[in-house]
């Protein structure tokens, strides 16, 4: 099996956990801040951060629409932020996303930063630790959605297609069980005809 590149995209946020969760996981990291540089990698993780910064940010660096059009074709992984900008619908308050997945989330749904927190969940009856960071929460999941993991009673880690979102940060637990199941669906895709994806929607 060839070793695939994974971006991370370094604009914002925790980009340098992320590269050394895909590193343990068995990928080859690279930090994405470029079209070009985003053009040579197998999928991509978008971080978690700010979420409104990273969007200005995107469009100061001209990345948005080559982020767009790269998650047509190659599968995303977002956290956290990541999870706001590829969902369909974002509220509270409302703001552009990617709309590469068929779910809402509402902004800070989990309260401020001193509301965060570190709890079990369980994904096919293994139980894992999640760190949710001033976390979105997932209103709406739609038919294709696979829920992979719930806190609460609302999604926290789903699969649409091949693209991935987590509102928690798994790259700060031990455990790498969340970058090895985006490595698997890279993977797939890879043994796939390359055809465009469907938007969200």
């Amino acid at each position: 099996m060839t070793t695939k590149t994974i971006g991370v995209l370094a604009l914002q946020g925790d980009f340098a956990a992320h590269c050394l969760a895909v590193e343990r996981a068995g990928g080859r990291a690279a930090e994405v801040r470029t079209a070009e540089e985003l053009r040579v990698c197998d999928g991509l993780v978008i971080p978690g951060g700010e979420s409104t910064t990273m969007l200005k940010l995107l469009n100061i660096e001209k990345l948005f629409e080559p982020l767009r059009r790269f998650g047509q074709t190659k599968p995303i992984y977002g956290t956290c932020a990541g999870a706001i900008l590829l969902a369909k619908g974002v509220t509270s308050p409302a703001q552009a996303s990617l709309q590469l997945m068929d779910i809402d989330v509402e902004r800070n749904a989990y309260g401020r930063q001193v509301d965060s927190r570190i709890v079990s969940i369980e994904n096919e009856g293994t139980k894992l630790e999640a760190v949710f960071i001033r976390a979105p929460i997932i209103r709406r999941v739609g038919a294709d959605v696979k829920v992979l993991a719930s806190y609460a009673g609302d999604p926290v880690w789903i699969e649409d297609g091949h693209h991935m979102v987590t509102t928690f940060h798994p790259e700060l637990g031990a455990d790498n069980v969340v970058h090895r199941k985006f490595l698997q669906l890279i993977e797939q895709r890879a043994q796939r005809p390359a055809t465009t994806m469907r938007l969200a929607g």
